[in-house]
């Protein structure tokens, strides 16, 4: 169980990673973009908090 636990959040983790990337290399050409992958990668983090304090219950 707790295999499943961390292959998950790794892959969220990657992804947020990479968002966060994406949108920094955005920043140097277009705001709006760059704001918008901002806000994806803080869904990706709300969703591994959320997994975190599933798996603390």
């Amino acid at each position: 169980m707790f295999g499943l636990f961390a292959n998950k959040k790794s892959k969220l983790e990657a992804k947020y990673a990479q968002l966060l990337e994406e949108a920094h290399r955005l920043s140097h050409s277009s705001r709006i973009q760059s704001d918008l992958k901002t806000a994806e990668a803080e869904e990706v983090l709300k969703a591994i908090k959320e997994l975190e304090e599933g798996q603390a219950k």
